[in-house]
This record gives C-alpha cells, structure tokens and sequence, in this order.
C-alpha cells in the first residue's frame, strides 16, 4: 500500500460516515393543512411534528403548509394516494367521498360527545375505518384531532328555529350528508371549497357557514360574521393521514415512529380541545359575537335529521345493521 493510502481511506470513511448520519437519507415530510395556525390542525400537527422528530433522533422532521397552501383537502388526498404528498390533516367529511363507509362518522347528531368521538376513533370502530380507508383511498389515518361541534355562524340574525334559518345563504363542504342534512332542516345551501369561504362570507356571496368554535377563531370569522348558533348536529374529526405509497417506502422503524407521534398527537388534542374551547368562545363574545342555543334542546333538528338523512346512507356506511352496532356500542336506542 503506498504511503498516504490508509490515511485517505480512513478520511474518506469518515467523510462516508458523516454523510450517511446527517443527510443522505433524511427527509422533511411535507404536511397540508386546510386551516390557519392557531387551529386544531395546527396544534395536532406541531404535536405530531414534535414527537416524530424526537422518535427519529432528529433525522427527519415535518414541514408544515397552512391555509390549504398544498391545494384543497379533498385534492391533498388525491395527491397522498399518488405518492405525491407525504401528510395531510383534514375534516373528515374530505374523505368520506373516497372511503363512503368513513360517513358514519359524518351522520347528523351521530357522535353527542368528546368521550363518543374518542371511543369511536380509538376502539373498533376506528381501526376498521384505518383499514378501509386505507383500501378505498390509499392514504392512512395515523392519528385523530377532535375539534368540537360544527356551529352555525352568520352575519344576517339569530338563529335558533329552523324556521329562521331558511333564509339564510349558507356556505357547506362538497359533501353529500351535510348538504341533505340542511336540505332536512328546509334550507338550500352553497357548496364551497374551503379555501374560498372566508372572502365569499366578506363578499357576502354567503350569509353563514359552520365550523367550530375553535376553527372561527383561527380563521378570524369574527371579522366577518356576528351571529353563533350553538348547534351540536356534527363533531368535526380531522384526522392525520400519510400516503399510504410513503408509509410502505419507510423502514420499520420510520413507520413505527409516525405510528407513535400519532398516537400522542391523537391523545394531545382531545386535551388541547378540553383546554382551549370554553376560552376561546368568551373571546369570540368579547370580540363581538352573540352566541344562542337552538329552542326546544335542538329537538326538531335532531328529528328532522335523523329521519330524513340516515336512512339514505346506510348502505353507503356499511348497512344499518354496522350503524345499529355502533349505536349499541354508545348505549343509545337502534334504528328500526
């Protein structure tokens, strides 16, 4: 061996060492969010960014992309299922069009709780919807956020009969359960992708929409909109999903810690929700905005609803017989 010879294999070794442990094979995830900071996504999100950077020793991290930066969330699904975006947090009605039997949890006045959303989400029910919507959609739900009830926002009037929202130009989701359930409350509302809402409420192109306490919050909808009806009709899910195509590409012990970082942004949240609501609804009130509870304890609503809108999707959900075993499951009455 000539002189100099092992001196240069041990500097290139090291060299070669030094890459492989700092770089070549790191990676920074791209994750979308359809909301602003300061969310329920955002904080399940930093969570399960915090912690899987922590499981990784700091070899991989998150980058985050707010406000539907990445596209809309029904598109961040396409994209995940292609293999061309690695996460996404989003309401779950964005998925139930890819994975119908995910519409279970997207029923009118089908989860009346925090607990109901947990046990759900975190027990039978929810790893068989982790399967099919891995099947239908090729995307993953890695971990859960709960982001409270869906309430109905307006700049017009109180609301508190249906009778009284049935002038009201009121913005949805593209998702067929919420759009037959105003439909059941006499109301003709106004598609539209998420992205679009805020300027369309600042235009006045739409009266209302719904979403929650914390999500009005974030997005700033006091600026534009006065009235809050305290509606409990749908608690909004807005689970994590990865790629299914880029959790396959992981090593084992990659997609251990995206399965771990879930389950801690999953617990993190149903907390954070606990924390954070209450406080947030006396902003909304002291920046302006009137909060009123529905008449009657939301009853014709609650009848309306579940007579006219579950009947249509049991087959798309699994059958009546999986709803009424959900139903038992929750210590409520079945469906005949």
């Amino acid at each position: 061996m000539k002189p100099g010879t092992c001196a240069r294999m041990v500097c290139a070794a090291a060299v070669l060492a030094l890459f492989t442990s700092t770089g070549a094979e790191a990676k920074t995830f791209k994750m979308a969010l359809g909301d602003a900071a300061g969310g329920t996504q955002d904080a399940a999100g930093k969570k399960f960014a915090e912690v899987f950077a922590e499981k990784t020793g700091g070899k991989h991290d998150i980058a985050m992309f707010h406000n539907g930066q990445l596209g809309s969330e029904q598109d961040t699904v396409n994209d995940a299922a292609m293999g061309l975006l690695d996460f996404s947090v989003l309401a779950i009605n964005n998925i139930t069009p890819f994975s119908p039997t995910v519409g279970v949890l997207t029923l009118p006045y089908m989860i009346l709780s925090l607990d109901e959303a947990v046990k759900l989400t975190q027990g039978d029910v929810g790893k068989e919807l982790v399967e099919n919507t891995i099947r239908d959609a090729g995307v993953r739900i890695v971990g859960w956020s709960y982001a409270g009830y869906r309430v109905l926002s307006n700049s017009k009037k109180p609301i508190k009969t249906m009778e009284d929202l049935s002038d009201i130009v009121v913005r949805v989701p593209k998702n067929e359960i919420m759009i037959d359930t105003y439909n059941s409350w006499g109301n003709n509302p106004t598609p539209m992708a998420w992205s679009e809402t805020f300027t369309a409420l600042q235009q006045g192109v739409v009266d209302g929409q719904d979403t929650p306490y914390i999500t009005i919050h974030a997005m700033k909808f006091y600026e534009v909109q006065k009235y809050i009806t305290n509606l409990r009709y749908l608690f909004l899910l807005e689970p994590i999903v990865i790629s299914e195509a880029v959790f396959q590409e992981q090593d084992a012990d990659v997609q251990k810690a995206i399965l771990e970082a879930g389950a801690e942004a999953t617990k993190f949240s149903a907390q954070y929700l606990v924390d954070t609501e209450e406080k947030l609804k006396a902003d909304l009130i002291a920046r302006g905005m009137q909060i009123d509870d529905p008449a009657n304890d939301e009853k014709e609503w609650i009848e309306a609803a579940t007579t006219e809108v579950w009947p249509k999707y049991y087959d798309s959900i699994g059958g009546k017989d999986k709803l009424n075993a959900i139903l038992t499951s929750l210590g409520r009455p079945t469906v005949e």
